[in-house]
């Protein structure tokens, strides 16, 4: 930590699995530091202490404004941050004071639920924000890769609904847990593979449960080698989330935050149905979400 460092406001991106904080001068980095003190890691008590020992050598860290997003707003969070309904703007709305035993300015970004059918996002907001603010006026659809990918309908501005998918918890799942952990065993993708499987998987979703048996056999009986099986069972995830994913991007603009691996396979499986979906780089996204958010509250105090 530089101890000379005296931001403005710190930046910071809480999830399950990492803490991510950012010192910022405006809307501008000026150092960032990261550990794997997720929320999945810490009890509520434990949430300042982590913070303090990421951004404690910044000077002034602990009299700055801290604006934090993710899953840090949670129910097992520091604070639960309620949620707002869809339809709605992704900001817009107060922040929730998180308790603090050394009078830390920490505020907490809602998150948005909806009601029909039941779901809910955390952290995504913010990215979503981020991303208007880069492109406003966007009228589209967002996808957004992850553990647990959403597909976002943007309109004039709001989000008029979303629907979660959890495609990359069940890739890690069944690699690591399933008997198709036997025929992942070595490193590689096959991209060849993934596109034919996006295709089968597109075209007969309810086929999903017997194709993921037949890459075992497949390796058992042909010896399949692992980037085989592997560019298989991620298209035909991927394509069984487009298959019923369809309303969303179907003839709309589909932007995609995320620039790795991921994202990027989803604007390969997205291309040979016409789709032509931008890349956004996410961390930019989300400083500019976290960016908007620091603004509304000097602009309300």
């Amino acid at each position: 930590m530089n101890d000379t460092l005296t931001p403005e406001w710190i930046a910071v991106d809480w999830g399950t699995t990492n803490l991510r904080a950012y010192a910022m001068q405006g809307a501008s980095v000026v150092a960032r530091a990261a550990s794997g003190d997720g929320m999945g890691q810490l009890t509520t008590a434990g949430f300042e202490p982590a913070l303090m020992a990421l951004i404690g050598g910044w000077a002034n860290a602990a009299s700055v404004r801290i604006i934090a997003c993710g899953m840090v707003g949670s129910r097992q969070g520091w604070v639960e941050a309620p949620y707002a309904k869809v339809p709605c703007t992704p900001l817009n709305r107060p922040l929730t004071h998180a308790p603090s035993t050394q009078n830390l300015d920490v505020r907490v970004i809602s998150g948005l639920s909806q009601t029909t059918p039941p779901d809910v996002m955390r952290g995504e907001e913010t990215q979503i924000a981020g991303f208007l603010a880069f492109n406003p006026g966007w009228d589209g659809v967002l996808c957004l890769p992850g553990t647990h990918t959403k597909w976002v309908h943007l309109s004039a501005g709001e989000i008029v609904s979303f629907q979660t998918f959890m495609t990359g918890e069940l890739f890690a799942l069944i690699s690591e847990a399933s008997v198709l952990r036997h025929s992942l065993t070595a490193d590689g993708w096959d991209s060849a593979v993934f596109a034919e499987a996006v295709t089968d998987a597109l075209s007969h979703p309810q086929r999903l449960a017997a194709r993921l048996f037949t890459l075992r056999a497949d390796h058992l009986l042909h010896d399949a080698p692992a980037p085989t099986t592997r560019g298989a069972l991620s298209g035909l995830l991927i394509g069984a989330e487009l298959a019923a994913a369809r309303a969303y991007w179907l003839g709309q603009n589909v932007a995609i935050l995320g620039t790795q691996d991921q994202a990027r396979a989803y604007q390969t499986a997205l291309r040979p149905q016409g789709i032509e979906a931008m890349l956004v780089d996410a961390e930019k996204a989300t400083l500019a979400g976290l960016t908007a958010a620091y603004r509304s509250t000097k602009a309300s105090s």
